[in-house]
């Protein structure tokens, strides 16, 4: 009996290894992030964004997610948004030959709620999402999710701040949890319109997790200023 236990156990801490290496769970990723807000009127803005994410750190492509939204302003502490997102997947941390990605044309609907206590600050994210998969392994499919993130921002002074999230993911059919995200960053504000952020994501799935580390650019632009000066 002791002779069989040391290969089987030898065989199971080899099976572990293999598997963590077929999802990339072992490397640091790498998301690269563009957000855009474009305020046209007092009550509306159009959201866009782009996200470029690796399994590996500058290698091995996992996600392009292509997202945009009309915005409704309800006050300066409540918004109101309908959007539509474009994913295409690269489900496998390998890369064989003749590897199809997986695309999905999402919809959504969201409401941001914000508030201060303090310096801190807070934004309350609640999202809802029809998903419409095609994927070249079980063809297409129809999901729907619910999501709920919670930001906490807190200023140094006019440039300088530190952020942190935590996002979590609901399925609305199989499997309850879908996953969740908590991530936190250093932000810097170049002015009013550009700042950028530099940190560090953990995404936990139902089996694997992976560290993600993360790069974005914010840019505002605010049309109603033009207006204003035309029709001054």
């Amino acid at each position: 009996m002791k002779k069989l236990l040391l290969p089987i156990l030898l065989l199971f801490i080899s099976t572990l290894t293999i598997q963590a290496q077929e999802t990339g769970e072992d490397d640091l990723g790498a998301w690269y992030m563009l957000f855009t807000n474009h305020r046209v009127s007092e009550k509306l803005s159009i959201h866009a964004e782009v996200q470029y994410r690796n399994y590996e750190f500058a290698d091995n492509f996992n996600q392009l997610l292509l997202r945009s939204a009309l915005n409704y302003h309800i006050s300066d502490k409540a918004m109101a948004s309908f959007g539509y997102g474009f994913i295409s997947t690269d489900p496998t941390f390998e890369e064989p030959d003749g590897e199809k990605n997986t695309t999905e044309h999402r919809i959504y609907q969201q409401f941001v709620l914000r508030n201060s206590v303090g310096k801190f600050k807070f934004s309350h994210r609640y999202r809802l999402e029809q998903r419409f998969i095609d994927s070249p392994l079980s063809g297409n499919d129809t999901q729907h999710r619910a999501r709920y993130f919670l930001r906490i921002t807190y200023p140094f002074n006019d440039k300088w701040f530190l952020t942190a999230y935590d996002e979590v993911f609901i399925n609305l059919q199989n499997d309850f949890f879908g996953q969740n995200r908590l991530y936190g960053a250093v932000g810097y504000n170049f002015s009013k319109n550009l700042s950028t952020q530099v940190g560090y994501l953990k995404n936990d799935f139902r089996v694997d997790t992976f560290d993600r580390f993360q790069v974005a650019v914010f840019i505002k632009t605010d049309f109603r200023k033009k207006k204003e000066e035309v029709k001054g």
